[in-house]
């Protein structure tokens, strides 16, 4: 129900603006044991670690004509400890908690794409 609810929502966003592909996203991680978190930068294609987890970053959108007010990224993270994956979908940045990694250590969520800023440098 939640992804079938996060796949419509990032369609309805997708139809009501053009959306852009980014070459990354940046996700913050929260180990809910330690209470450390950390900011995590994840090219498209490829994968990041934070504690047990391997996140794969597969894509991350944005609205073309407004960068900064919303992001939409697909995922996969897997806990190392277990067969299948914590988490597989879209997260989107505005709305954390539509589709939220459930696992009982760790959690991980959208805060931005990186975007090439208008100097060449990323964001």
């Amino acid at each position: 129900m939640r992804l079938a609810l996060a796949f419509w929502l990032v369609a309805a966003s997708a139809g009501a603006q053009e959306l852009s592909q980014a070459k990354g996203a940046v996700l913050r991680g929260l180990d809910k044991v330690s209470g450390i978190t950390q900011d995590l930068e994840v090219d498209t294609g490829t994968s990041v670690t934070f504690g047990r987890l391997a996140i794969d970053l597969s894509d991350c959108r944005y609205p073309a004509n407004d960068p900064s007010s919303n992001a939409y990224a697909h995922l996969k993270i897997r806990d190392t400890l277990a067969r299948d994956p914590a988490f597989e979908g879209w997260m989107i940045a505005s709305s954390p908690a539509l589709n939220a990694l459930d696992h009982p250590r760790y959690d991980v969520w959208l805060l931005r794409c990186k975007i090439a800023a208008p100097d060449g440098a990323s964001n």
